[in-house]
């Protein structure tokens, strides 16, 4: 008896569709499997290793460093700023697009695409010109005493520079999916605009949201090579995570560097399973 096959869409299909020899299947399956364990699984339990090489206690030790702190308390501040500012760009964006039909539509998408082809370290290099000592907006600053590039509020603008396509990019497909039904027969049952976004639109994708959040504060964690143009890399005060861990090993500290990592790594498998959960339930959405 063949047993189905969910697609992405969610829908179903019967295995016996698939006419390729089971040789062939077993082994594209074990090479890919290979692959995972060379490139994902082994640099992860390297990581791990190294971290708990020294013992316990010498990675708690280097965890409780001021510099990593600092680092720390400021990713966790760059991320809670950069994601809500994301979550609602991304939902008004993916609404305006999914749902209405407006001149310079095509240009909206691909502009909200441009952080996916520009390198992250152009992107940082861009709010270094627009707003350094020499840039354009920097005698502006100078004069009313304002400090953005090598400083907080850079990082937290490159950041959500980075950052801004997640959230946009997983809604506007499950938004354009769901179609117009629902909200119009809210709308002809007497509910307002505002109710019926609230009380449909948001609820249809809700899981969509989440699996944009998850990867958006992943990446905005991570981010290395914008942030890094931008902090200056003032220690204790503008280095993120990811900096630190750069300092360190450049440092030749690598007991620390790698116990600093291994905070990312944990971020990186916490959210391959809240991405693995968020993910079945948006299919199932698109099933239904």
């Amino acid at each position: 008896m063949s047993a189905p096959i969910t697609t992405y869409s969610g829908k179903t299909t019967a295995n016996h569709r698939i006419t390729e020899p089971a040789l062939v299947r077993w082994g594209l399956t074990a090479a890919a499997l290979v692959f995972l364990a060379l490139f994902l699984v082994l640099p992860l339990a390297a990581v791990f290793s190294q971290a708990f090489d020294k013992g316990l206690a010498i990675y708690l030790d280097a965890l409780k460093e001021p510099d990593t702190l600092s680092s720390i308390k400021l990713t966790l501040i760059t991320a809670a700023v950069a994601v809500p500012l994301n979550l609602v760009f991304g939902v008004t964006a993916a609404w305006a697009i999914a749902k209405f039909t407006f001149p310079g539509k095509n240009l909206l998408i691909t502009l909200i695409d441009l952080p996916f082809s520009v390198s992250p370290v152009i992107s940082g290099l861009i709010f270094v010109l627009l707003f350094g000592r020499q840039g354009w907006l920097g005698p502006w600053l100078d004069a009313h005493d304002t400090k953005i590039v090598f400083a907080v509020p850079g990082i937290i603008l490159a950041t959500i520079f980075v950052t801004f396509p997640f959230i946009a990019r997983e809604l506007i497909p499950l938004m354009e999916a769901q179609g117009r039904d629902e909200e119009e027969a809210a709308l002809v049952l007497g509910a307002s605009g505002l109710q019926t976004f609230f009380r449909v639109t948001l609820p249809n994708v809700k899981w969509g949201i989440i699996y944009g959040v998850i990867l958006c504060n992943a990446r905005a964690m991570g981010e290395f090579g914008a942030v890094s143009v931008v902090s200056g890399h003032i220690r204790g005060s503008t280095n993120t995570v990811p900096l630190h861990v750069e300092i360190l090993y450049n440092e030749y500290n690598y007991t620390a560097a790698f116990a600093v990592a291994s905070l990312l790594a944990f971020l990186a498998l916490i959210t391959l399973a809240v991405k693995s959960v968020a993910e079945w339930k948006v299919r199932q959405q698109l099933g239904d």
